[in-house]
């Protein structure tokens, strides 16, 4: 039952997360915007990542069972919302707060699961739930091409969250590990103990840089595929495919791979090869950027599982959903960097070559996951 409706939330969350990618070639000749404009909109939507830390807090206090059905209904009406913005910005300002919302579901969701699983499945259960995600990217890639351009089809279509939340809320069981425990003091406050602080700097620090990259990467890549490449809407949604079909594969192999030979070994790889991989799409032909797509998607998604398990248990269950928060708000800050930086390398280095240049700061990411301990089938600390 609890897979059941996390699922859902999870689903619900990655078909409307993708909508703005997907559909961003169409959004920018609609409001007619340039490269800066479409970055510094990227750089408002992570932004919106801030408010996710004092919602995930409540997570640690309240339980799991009511955020998740509390962002997933926050979500879905402001994505509905959505389809109505009169301007990019109006756009830009809705998208804040359905960031806010999203980054808590997928947060809270990877905590309930990490904690309900057996110790030696955890990748594997953390693997299902990002196969879970990207099967709500499915849906758009396989919706919008049948509705291209008319991009606020699939935002008008979010409203399907709204009746779903009230059932996620009665139905979705509250996690028995978080009930085992008892909530003393701040969540954020106990995060800066001695014993915790180390962990919390070096993972946040590691998504910051990992974010420089992967951000304008995972925003433009529509724009380039367009602009660049000259590529149609069914071109691109046929990359989309293939590389989640693939990713699909990767997820659970991930979650094989970190539960059989651990955590750090394989996040560490798999980091440092998607780097490359994403760097190799944006400074090769046609063909290199489709290949460099489907290894990009293929080394990212099995290192999902790997980083769910890991960060899951570095942490304790009374801070564990504020600790992926504030993970994800470090790379909310490395997403900024790495999308105004390719707002002003744009036009001296082209796209693909702004892009390309964050890979440096990626690999640097990666190396600082030695600090981290191993924590393969270790309880989770209370």
């Amino acid at each position: 039952m609890t897979l059941i409706w996390v699922g859902v939330a999870v689903v619900l969350s990655g078909f409307q997360g993708s909508i703005l990618v997907l559909a961003l070639p169409a959004i920018a000749a609609d409001y007619h915007a340039s490269i800066p404009a479409l970055s510094g909109l990227g750089s408002i939507l992570a932004i919106g990542t801030l408010g996710a830390l004092p919602l995930a807090t409540l997570a640690d206090r309240f339980g799991r069972r009511r955020l998740i059905a509390t962002g997933v209904a926050g979500f879905s009406l402001v994505n509905f919302g959505s389809a109505f913005a009169p301007s990019l910005a109006d756009l830009a300002l809705l998208k804040l707060f359905a960031v806010c919302f999203e980054v808590v579901v997928v947060g809270v969701a990877t905590a309930l699961i990490v904690e309900e699983a057996p110790p030696g499945r955890r990748g594997q259960a953390v693997s299902v739930l990002a196969l879970l995600s990207g099967f709500g990217t499915g849906i758009t890639v396989i919706a919008y091409p049948l509705v291209a351009p008319h991009w606020r089809w699939l935002f008008y279509a979010s409203g399907i969250g709204l009746p779903l939340a009230p059932l996620i809320w009665w139905l979705l069981p509250e996690g028995r590990t978080w009930q085992g425990v008892r909530v003393t003091g701040s969540a954020i406050r106990l995060l800066m103990e001695p014993r915790w602080r180390r962990r919390i700097i070096v993972l946040a620090v590691m998504f910051g840089l990992l974010a420089v990259l992967l951000e304008p990467a995972g925003l433009l890549y529509t724009v380039y595929a367009s602009a660049v490449l000259r590529w149609t809407p069914v071109e691109i949604s046929l990359l989309v495919v293939v590389s989640g079909a693939v990713g699909a594969v990767s997820y659970l192999a991930g979650g094989y791979l970190t539960d059989r030979y651990g955590r750090r070994g394989p996040a560490i790889a798999l980091t440092i090869a998607t780097a490359g991989a994403t760097s190799l799409s944006f400074v090769t032909a046609t063909v290199g950027f489709f290949v460099g797509n489907v290894l990009w998607s293929c080394f990212a998604s099995a290192a999902t599982p790997v980083f769910g398990a890991w960060s899951g248990e570095l942490f304790p269950t009374r801070a564990r959903a504020t600790a992926e928060a504030a993970i994800a708000l470090a790379g909310a800050v490395g997403s900024i960097a790495g999308l105004q930086g390719v707002a002003l390398l744009a036009a001296s280095a082209g796209l693909g070559g702004a892009i390309e240049l964050g890979g440096v700061a990626a690999v640097i990411g990666a190396l600082l996951l030695f600090l981290l301990p191993e924590t393969k089938q270790q309880p989770l600390p209370e």
